[in-house]
């Protein structure tokens, strides 16, 4: 799948926010074109608001979830018809974080280790979290070469290329230190693009990565853990939504327009995924089996689940002041604010709304 990679920002903010440049970025406000000509309109989840009329500046990725649907179906559009929609692609969370550094950006989907960065020494953004798009699951996974090798503890001595700073890594380095061998497996950061020479020189003996790359492993090679495993484990990646915290508090009614057509897209992921599939498939640019594969390497949650406790009612700031800590070790941060940080930086008003 065009998962882009997920790295971390390593500079100051004053270096982000003086190097940000949208010039490689797609801004629109409409649907694919394959989508455009075959899906009917989707009425907006709950009232319209006409009364709004901000402009709002999404920042999405490539990535199979709801962003993507919500895009294609114009459902802000509907839902706020008096706002103006801006819709901005982003390679990377990296980017995603500069973006908040220059108030460039009002909403943006990055991954939870991008989310610890931005929370965290030097940058402390104010940033919130608003929604989890995703729990990365299988869609980011650990392949080896060696038929022999079928369990983490055959890593012994070898190499293990990663992105350093992504969740990846994250899920990578949890499994490696709960297996007791952090000290005994070589692990190389590598690009996505640099992990499949290096693996096809047989310079590194497994990769943890996402889709396209981890499909080119498996065509010679085999998988033996997932983030998903990991996650089980007690070390959850996310693929999170995040808002400016000034945003937030003058536009709560375009918050609550945003969730609930973001639930819309989560029921239909999970509820007809058929239609979820026809969307994404126009957006992504790729055919529907390679899609329904991208699906199933994430799990999605509603606004009843997310408003729980164990997500954004109280246990995701945890996740991420943990994956804080985890950078921190890296030298990917310099240093971890108290919990109160980043319990904080949740914003759970507008699932809890809805999940009523």
């Amino acid at each position: 799948m065009s998962t882009p990679a997920r790295p971390i920002l390593t500079t100051s903010l004053l270096a982000l926010a003086a190097g940000l440049t949208l010039s490689g970025c797609l801004v629109e406000s409409g649907r694919g074109e394959m989508s455009r000509s075959t899906i009917d309109k989707v009425d907006c989840p709950i009232a319209p608001n006409p009364d709004v009329t901000a402009t709002v500046r999404i920042g999405y990725q490539q990535i199979p979830n709801g962003d993507l649907i919500v895009k294609d179906a114009e459902l802000l559009n509907t839902c706020l018809p008096n706002a103006q929609i801006v819709w901005t692609q982003f390679s990377s969370g990296a980017d995603v974080v500069r973006a908040f550094g220059s108030d460039s950006l009002d909403l943006g989907l990055y991954g939870s280790a991008p989310a610890a960065k931005s929370l965290s020494a030097p940058l402390n953004l104010d940033v919130r979290v608003i929604w989890i798009q995703d729990v990365i699951g299988s869609a980011e996974s650990l392949a080896v070469r060696d038929p022999a090798i079928t369990d983490i503890y055959g890593l012994r001595g070898k190499s293990v290329g990663v992105p350093f700073g992504s969740t990846a890594h994250l899920s990578l380095q949890s499994a490696l230190d709960k297996a007791g061998l952090a000290k005994d497996v070589n692990v190389i950061n590598l690009e996505p693009s640099a992990i499949v020479g290096a693996w096809q020189g047989n310079q590194i003996d497994g990769a943890f990565i996402w889709e396209p790359t981890l499909g080119e492993l498996t065509q010679n090679g085999h998988i033996i853990l997932t983030a998903e495993d990991t996650a089980k484990a007690g070390s959850p990646t996310f693929d999170l939504e995040a808002a400016r915290g000034q945003f937030i508090d003058e536009n709560p009614e375009v918050l609550l327009a945003w969730t609930a057509a973001q639930n819309w897209a989560v029921n239909l992921i999970n509820d007809d995924r058929d239609a979820a599939i026809t969307r994404l498939s126009g957006q992504l640019g790729v055919n529907p089996d390679q899609v329904a594969a991208q699906l199933d390497g994430y799990i999605y949650l509603d606004a009843a689940t997310q408003a729980g406790p164990k997500y954004l009612g109280g246990g995701l700031g945890p996740d991420i002041r943990n994956t804080a800590l985890f950078l921190k070790g890296q030298s990917g941060v310099d240093a971890v604010g108290p919990p109160a940080d980043y319990t904080d930086a949740i914003y759970p008003d507008a699932a809890k709304e809805l999940a009523r």
